[in-house]
């Protein structure tokens, strides 16, 4: 189907106006031409960045919230949430289920300044427990 796309996209080059907006996607589409076909060459490729895109949604969402920030406290605050919810979820981790768990077990450790102590807690730990995962 790619070649066949491609064959298209040559034939259409000379029959059609480079400046007109048809004229411009088939000059992209050649011009870009290695870059869309690079999923062929190697499977791990994804055939689109939708996944990467869904991963920066919440903080295009939230950078009109972070207006209402007010201080640099309540940015940071922001910023530390944001980030433990998308580090959870790329971790496969359910974040609600996760957050709850950290706010029910964290007040209960003894002594909070030892990195070792918050090690069980960390995202990747395969001590957490099931209910925090997706599956």
């Amino acid at each position: 189907m790619l070649d066949a796309y491609y064959a298209w996209l040559r034939q259409q080059k000379s029959r059609t106006m480079p400046k007109s907006l048809l004229g411009q996607a088939i000059g992209y589409s050649l011009n870009q031409w290695d870059k869309l076909t690079a999923f062929m060459k190697d499977g791990r490729l994804e055939l689109d960045n939708n996944r990467g895109e869904r991963s920066i949604k919440p903080f295009v969402n939230g950078r009109k919230n972070w207006l209402f920030a007010h201080t640099p406290r309540g940015a940071k605050a922001s910023a530390a949430i944001y980030s433990v919810i998308e580090t959870a979820k790329e971790n496969g981790l359910h974040p609600f289920r996760y957050l709850t768990h950290l706010f029910e077990q964290l007040p209960q450790l003894a002594n909070l300044q030892e990195p070792q102590a918050l090690e069980s807690f960390m995202p990747w730990s395969p001590q957490l427990p099931d209910f925090c995962r997706m599956n």
